[in-house]
């Protein structure tokens, strides 16, 4: 059984003469997994996130999905179809007239019968929560709704693998809510393995594993409790720690004894309701 991805020893410069962007990054993450990449601007998260599913093809290294090498070009349709990457403006992903011919979309694309074509795109529209808007013009639905289109159309082709990049990055905080929700359900319902690249330490909490790049290199790897309350190294990175973790270490020091790291706002508000129950 392969590891969905499994990157080795991968180096990457744009042009012949340039810097290398991506400096012998090895990786392997594993079925089901949510892991986040944070990184300063230029790090080289998003470049790595081109190798995924075959955008950039390694010639440094081997990148290798579901087992299956992305410079084989026999195998690149087969890899697409594992791997789903949602871009940072869902703009960019729509193309259909309805909601219902933009999930269809990759489908056709895909040489999906029409009959089995329509049971997935039901299951897809209800798996991301716009399964009542299948007949709305994509233009008129919110930033949330439009991005949760975007992932409802690759989820309607059954991938192992999504691949966010900065994909709630230009959502106001309901919508960046919405996303979020959908991918929590996607890997609770489908074991679905998530790489998010993303500047939201927020979303970075929710992963299993956060991975942190600098100048194209892997600097550090470890869970999120481990890595975002590193205040020192994140400053050391020109990265900044969760909010709630800032709160709690002010509350921490006016001597309020909370003795549990938490990292989001509903976590550190369920501790400070469990401190004043006890009191």
């Amino acid at each position: 059984m392969f590891d969905p991805i499994e990157i080795k020893d991968l180096s990457y410069k744009y042009d012949a003469l340039g810097e290398k962007v991506l400096k012998n990054i090895s990786l392997t993450v594993k079925k089901g997994e949510w892991v986040a990449i944070i990184g300063h601007n230029g790090s080289g998260k998003s470049t790595l996130s081109r190798f995924l599913n075959g955008l950039l093809v390694p010639e440094i290294g081997t990148v290798l999905i579901n087992g299956l090498d992305t410079r084989d070009t026999e195998k690149m349709w087969e890899i697409r179809k594992n791997v789903g990457l949602v871009f940072q403006n869902p703009e960019n992903q729509l193309v259909g007239t309805t909601v219902k011919d933009d999930i269809a979309f990759g489908l056709e694309n895909n040489g999906v019968p029409k009959v089995e074509m329509e049971g997935r795109i039901q299951k897809s529209a209800i798996k991301v929560g716009i399964g009542h808007l299948l007949g709305e013009e994509p233009h008129r639905l919110s930033g949330g709704q439009k991005q949760r289109l975007a992932i409802a159309g690759i989820i309607a082709i059954q991938p192992s693998v999504i691949v966010l990049d900065e994909s709630t990055s230009m959502l106001d905080p309901q919508g960046r809510k919405e996303v979020l929700q959908t991918v929590l359900h996607l890997r609770e319902t489908e074991n679905m393995t998530v790489i998010s690249i993303t500047h939201d330490l927020n979303e970075a909490s929710l992963a299993d594993r956060v991975l942190v790049m600098n100048q194209g290199e892997i600097v550090r790897e470890g869970s999120p409790s481990e890595i975002l309350t590193d205040e020192m190294f994140m400053k050391d990175q020109s990265l900044d720690v969760p909010f709630a973790v800032k709160l709690q270490q002010q509350l921490m020091e006016k001597g309020i004894p909370l003795n549990t790291v938490t990292l989001s706002m509903d976590g550190l508000v369920e501790e400070l309701w469990k401190l004043k129950s006890n009191s």
